[in-house]
């Protein structure tokens, strides 16, 4: 018999410890930070509980580390996922201290309450009322890194294959509606080349700024040619979209533009490619390029995010919807999902808090979550573990 209450938090005790360890992902080094000491505080936990522990160093980034914590033995199974990092914060944008878990106006305010350290709070509770000699079939809990930026986590995870069950409930804050589909991302920078001089006289020169108004139309082009092309009902934003998203070029007023950047980012249905989309964006900015040889590349900002389909018909799917009271969704944002459907499992998003909170300055998750997603939890894992 397990000793569940063995110095393990309630789930106000359990988030409050999640906040107060910064884990920021950043592509700039000035922000980012490690996960080590939240992952270890989750093995602390989950140990206790009788899970069996894995802890495994993601390759090539700074100090990250994945998660598996396993309770029960035999094939098949259900996986709670979700990643132990956040996004960075505005100080002066926060009313309380990001790292400090505020109870006001019946939330929980700080960094991941929803987005989604608040997810393994809640996993921590369901799991104590377990023992492993109840299981039928195993339960995983997976704690990625890097969500936020490249999904180093996830994609090191799916490459290990290390399991195989039969479904996969990643806690993105979804409102507890069911997710079975979301758009792939992937961001380019387009540069020109120019060839500076002095602005008295553009003959001598050659000017990027110019050659990237002319990219530019070749986009918006493109822009309107896929919204014309493409269009998938299930989503809110019903076509793919292409952002202009960041420009830097020249610099001082006197001199012609010697370089150009622009980074763009594009957002897919599913069923796009990547080999596809590249192929559209090469060929926007082919009469560019042939006009101005050698001055326009094309370069990925980082490794690309699939788009996410979970097929029907999917016993996953009915159980979700039977359980959450709400129909299934599509939505724009990408997730860790289609890594983790690569493990050959049935995959959906679905976990408690708004999308609309995260990201933003007074992240929180309300206290009308709480009931709901304990007991959403303790059904899942008699569906799949204990039935």
């Amino acid at each position: 018999m397990i000793n569940a209450q063995k110095a393990l938090p309630n789930f106000k005790q359990a988030i409050t410890e999640l906040i107060a360890q910064p884990s920021i992902s950043s592509t700039h080094a000035s922000w980012d930070q490690g996960n080590y000491e939240i992952i270890q505080l989750l093995a602390t936990w989950f140990e206790q509980l009788g899970f069996n522990i894995d802890i495994q160093k993601v390759p090539n980034t700074r100090n990250k580390f994945n998660l598996l914590a396993t309770i029960g033995s035999g094939e098949g199974g259900l996986l709670l996922a979700g990643h132990s990092d956040t996004v960075p914060y505005d100080e002066n944008r926060w009313q309380s201290d990001p790292f400090t878990l505020t109870n006001q106006d019946d939330k929980f305010f700080g960094l991941g309450t929803c987005d989604m350290k608040g997810f393994f709070a809640f996993i921590l509770q369901a799991c104590k009322t377990i023992t492993a000699k109840q299981l039928k079939k195993p339960l995983y809990i997976l704690a990625t890194a890097d969500e936020e930026t490249t999904m180093a986590g996830a994609r090191f995870f799916a490459k290990s294959q290390t399991i195989k069950p039969d479904a996969a409930i990643i806690g993105e804050p979804t409102n507890l509606v069911p997710v079975v589909m979301h758009k792939g991302h992937m961001s380019h920078r387009i540069t020109i080349q120019g060839k500076s001089g002095h602005s008295s006289d553009p003959s001598k020169g050659v000017n990027a700024i110019e050659i990237m108004y002319q990219a530019i139309g070749q986009l918006l082009q493109l822009k309107d040619d896929l919204n014309s092309k493409f269009h998938h009902q299930a989503f809110n934003v019903p076509t793919p979209t292409i952002n202009l998203g960041a420009i830097k070029g020249g610099d001082n007023a006197n001199r012609i533009c010697g370089s150009c950047q622009l980074d763009i980012d594009l957002r897919s249905l599913p069923g796009m490619t990547d080999e596809e989309q590249i192929q559209w964006l090469t060929k926007a900015l082919e009469p560019i390029a042939e006009k101005y040889p050698a001055r326009v590349t094309i370069k990925e900002l980082h490794l690309s995010s699939p788009s996410f389909e979970q097929a029907k018909p999917s016993s996953l799917i009915d159980i979700a919807e039977e359980i959450s009271g709400h129909s299934c969704c599509a939505v724009n944002y990408a997730t860790e999902a289609p890594f983790i459907q690569q493990l050959g499992c049935q995959t959906i998003v679905l976990g408690p808090g708004s999308i609309d909170q995260a990201h933003q300055p007074n992240e929180f998750l309300a206290h009308s979550e709480i009931a709901k997603t304990d007991q959403l939890l303790l059904t899942l894992i008699e569906r799949y573990c204990l039935k």
